[in-house]
């Protein structure tokens, strides 16, 4: 908080100037290698119609038309898509974004990226576009190792499968490994009963204490799971378990099998619905990454993410919801599921991670209104909402839009990657703090009852 607040002398210290620098760096030759290859940069406004979808808008008043509200962008998605329509064939901008969500540690509610929109491009065009971009600026930025060239395109499904989430760090294996058919084929009710068991082996972990499983177990139920079943493969060759009594030697040694250990590893599993054991493994698994020293800070391991969900059942809500944006095309093999069976609908949209973070998030769009128009209707907007909020890009379509696709790379976030830094706000010339405040300049902070007056606003205490 005291470094914030006095920020200007904060940014004098050696190490400060050298990622400003360095981000001055990237950001330059972003702007060089966008243009050698025919980009143009083109401004879009910062006060635009709100269209609220995914994070909440930042709202600003309009004094001449009181009660009505410019909204300030999540991203130039909407606009870049126009200017598609407009003719401009490749684009590009260091674009400023703005999201109203909780602060944590790579998020802002400020933030940067290089936002990119191509015509008659499929994934593939997007991906020659960006990747040797980002390995030049590794290469030449950094002292960092690429593990992999190219990068590898993994699926959705397979990353969820392998690593219980969608932005694995694939620096090192422990890859998740399925015990359904074992399990629920045993006596053991906890495990007869799951919806899905999954589990992690911990090479070196057999001689864990007591407590330290337990320690574990508490990590585990902080993400829905209601406990860790563990098994470890002692030094002396014998089986350490508290389950081993409720299986058949058999069933132990199929499990043991299943899970790729040997002497000396500890075996972690979680049994419930597959998202609480997705996401209980994913964050035990980059726990024990990191304790037992595979997470090599030396080196990025960049990954494609690929084939996403088009959508996803919102349970509160009782409807679809856009699982990336609501102008990601569907996979034309998937077309006909729209309407029969949305929830295995696959989408063109596509992430780009690295050692564990989304780095980078874009999709081929849906460039025609009738198709747009059924994706609105699945994510149960009426005709009235859809002209109402969207009218302006289902009416520019009508005026023939090219096929189009693009992605925008989070210039903050790789910045945080070069730098070694865990913390969003070492790489930012001014940021907020983790509550949103600014302590330098006391923002936010309230305005004089005369300016409200004039912009028609009043406040309401709760």
């Amino acid at each position: 908080m005291v470094r914030l607040k006095y920020r200007y002398l904060d940014l004098r210290r050696p190490e400060m100037q050298r990622r400003l620098i360095l981000r001055h760096k990237m950001v330059k030759m972003m702007r060089d290698y966008m243009d050698d290859r025919g980009f143009i940069e083109v401004e879009t406004p910062v006060l635009i119609k709100s269209t609220p979808e995914g994070a909440r808008d930042y709202l600003v008043p309009a004094r001449l038309y009181p009660g009505s509200f410019y909204a300030l962008p999540q991203s130039p998605q909407q606009l870049k898509q126009l200017l598609m329509v407009s003719g401009i064939d490749r684009y590009f901008q260091i674009a400023k974004c703005f999201r109203d969500e909780d602060p944590r540690a790579d998020r802002q509610p400020e933030f940067t990226q290089l936002d990119v929109e191509m015509s008659f491009v499929q994934k593939e065009d997007v991906f020659d576009i960006i990747e040797p971009l980002l390995t030049d600026i590794v290469e030449k930025l950094s002292d960092k190792k690429l593990k992999f060239k190219p990068f590898p395109r993994l699926t959705y499904q397979d990353v969820i499968d392998r690593y219980g989430i969608d932005k694995p760090d694939v620096r090192f294996g422990m890859e998740l490994f399925d015990l359904a058919d074992i399990g629920n084929a045993s006596e053991f009710q906890v495990f007869k009963n799951a919806a899905q068991i999954k589990g992690i082996t911990a090479e070196g972990c057999a001689n864990y204490s007591r407590g330290q499983i337990d320690e574990l177990t508490e990590f585990a139920k902080k993400y829905g799971a209601k406990g860790l079943a563990t098994i470890a493969l002692t030094e002396d060759g014998s089986i350490k378990s508290p389950i081993a009594k409720f299986f058949k030697e058999d069933e132990i040694k199929a499990i043991i099998e299943r899970a790729g250990a040997k002497i000396g590893d500890l075996i972690l599993i979680v049994a419930d619905r597959p998202k609480i054991v997705a996401d209980a493994l994913a964050n035990l698994r980059n726990l024990m990454g990191g304790r037992l020293g595979l997470r090599d800070d030396s080196v990025l391991a960049f990954a494609w993410v690929i084939d996403f969900p088009l959508v996803e059942w919102k349970e509160d809500e009782g409807r679809w919801d856009a699982a990336h944006h609501p102008f990601t095309m569907p996979l034309e093999e998937d077309m006909d599921l729209l309407e029969s069976d949305p929830g295995k609908v696959r989408s063109q949209a596509y992430d780009l991670v690295c050692n564990g973070s989304e780095l980078a998030s874009g999709s081929i769009r849906i460039h025609r209104r009738d198709i747009q128009n059924k994706v609105f209707n699945l994510m149960a907007y009426t005709d009235e909402e859809i002209q109402a909020r969207f009218g302006h890009m289902l009416d520019a379509f009508e005026y023939g839009a090219p096929p189009h696709g693009g992605i925008a790379p989070g210039i903050d976030r790789l910045v945080m990657l070069l730098t070694d830094d865990d913390n969003i706000r070492q790489v930012m010339a001014f940021p907020k703090t983790a509550s949103g405040i600014d302590p330098m300049t006391n923002a936010p902070s309230p305005v004089d009852e005369e300016q409200l007056k004039e912009l028609h606003i009043k406040t309401v205490e709760d």
